[in-house]
């Protein structure tokens, strides 16, 4: 599929682009929609994401699950800097190229200054890795 191709598809299913001029517009581009009251964040893999295996690289999956995790700790908590303390990945399945990603980020827990998260990166509702995330909230200086 080409990207234009994708992109047709993915808005078709009613995914839009988060637009970053960051570090995701050079893996991305992250797509989001909601379903049921549920955030979807995904990454639909291309060739330049393809590992010395052929495979989909860990570490773009790690930053899905990073990044969308930041998401929902933002969007629960409302506050508006945060920085990733700790990032615990599982990776349970591999991803084929062309696979879509998708993360469904949630908070399990907050305190006045630390974030818990939890989201699982999966490929048609299969489990390909399990990241729990700890996020501080950042004052400002």
């Amino acid at each position: 599929m080409t990207e234009t191709t994708t992109a047709r598809s993915m808005k078709a299913d009613g995914w839009s682009v988060i637009h970053d001029d960051g570090f995701i517009d050079l893996v991305g581009p992250l797509w989001h929609r909601c379903v049921d009251g549920t955030n979807e964040y995904a990454i639909a893999t291309a060739a330049k994401h393809r590992n010395k295996r052929g495979l989909v690289q860990g570490g773009l999956m790690m930053t899905l699950a990073d990044r969308t995790s930041g998401i929902a700790a933002r969007d629960q908590t409302g506050a508006p800097h945060l920085a990733t303390v700790q990032m615990d990945t599982h990776f349970v399945d591999a991803a084929e190229i062309g696979d879509l990603l998708i993360s469904r980020p949630r908070v399990v827990r907050s305190t006045r200054s630390l974030i818990f998260t939890s989201t699982e990166v999966s490929v048609d509702r299969r489990c390909i890795i399990l990241a729990h995330g700890v996020f501080k909230i950042v004052r400002p200086r």
